[in-house]
């Protein structure tokens, strides 16, 4: 009998593909507020409510909620759904779990390398390293201690936390979105160009999931980035590279940017490095470590 795996964010890009990644070995339900599918189960944040039967016999859950950091400008009210739909989504899980005295092997939540803070340095980081500054990284404190109480109060053996950078896929996401600005011949670096922007390809995130769930000695933090880590500037160039097309705008000015985005933008302006050696170390191989043959792969994927 297959073990049972509960992903939350069903209709996110990682979701989507991580769930069709586990169907051979786990079986899979999804959470959403608005369910399609046969084992999509709805719930509901604001309303304290998730249909009963999502929550019978699972052994682990995937926490991917929440809210878009960049999608819209950073009000009280944009901030505080960005923290909710992250932290009181784990919190409300874990009370319903431990009102029905129920107990899971794992419990698996995205993070981000927000944790760090917002600054570009050459400095590399790894996960023991100390939380950084700034409103991200606030956020994934509390996104990340909103996991560990599944630990803590004894309702998961063990829970893991994945500090992911940018998920590039063709389906969705940053990539798109920059890709089409390249072909428009309206590409450009960020700023100074300067900071670093760790990413991951989407199979290797999701191929991440699954190994962390697969192996039960991984636990607490591991930064989910690929090894290949390059300056916004530098990633545009390949992008450009690959897409067959010139970089002709010149970078972007950060009061543009910042005019738009008010303080969101500095998660576009500044950017450092970030370690996946922990992850390596524990014997996951990346599919995708570097750049161009990712982008070649997701870009043949979108034609």
């Amino acid at each position: 009998m297959k073990e049972i795996v509960l992903i939350t964010g069903a209709h996110g890009v990682i979701a989507q593909e991580l769930s069709q990644r586990l169907s051979n070995a786990f079986e899979v339900r999804l959470l959403s507020r608005f369910p399609e599918q046969k084992n999509e189960f709805k719930w509901n944040i604001d309303k304290h409510f998730i249909d009963d039967n999502a929550l019978k016999d699972i052994s682990h859950i995937v926490h991917l909620a929440g809210a878009n950091v960049l999608e819209k400008k950073w009000t009280e009210a944009r901030r505080s759904e960005i923290v909710s739909s992250r932290v009181k989504s784990a919190d409300m899980l874990l009370r319903l779990l431990q009102n029905q005295n129920q107990h899971i092997k794992t419990f698996v939540t995205a993070s981000a390398i927000g944790f760090y803070g917002n600054e570009t340095s050459e400095r590399i980081f790894v996960e023991d390293d100390v939380k950084g500054t700034g409103f991200l990284s606030d956020v994934v404190l509390r996104w990340e201690q909103a996991a560990d109480a599944f630990a803590d109060e004894g309702i998961a053996q063990r829970v893991v936390k994945l500090r992911t950078g940018i998920v590039l896929s063709a389906q969705g996401g940053a990539l798109p979105k920059m890709g089409g600005f390249v072909k428009r011949y309206i590409g450009a670096a960020f700023g100074s160009g300067k900071q670093y922007m760790p990413w991951i390809h989407v199979d290797d995130i999701c191929a991440i999931y699954e190994f962390v769930l697969r192996n039960t000695m991984a636990n607490g933090v591991f930064n989910a980035v690929a090894p290949h880590q390059l300056t916004n500037a530098e990633f545009m160039k390949v992008l450009a590279e690959v897409l067959k097309k010139p970089l002709i705008m010149p970078n972007i000015p950060s009061f543009v940017l910042k005019s738009i985005l008010k303080e969101s933008a500095s998660a576009l302006l500044e950017g450092t490095r970030v370690s996946p050696q922990k992850i390596i170390n524990a014997g996951f191989e990346f599919a995708y470590p570097n750049l161009k043959p990712a982008l070649d792969n997701l870009l043949s994927e979108a034609k």
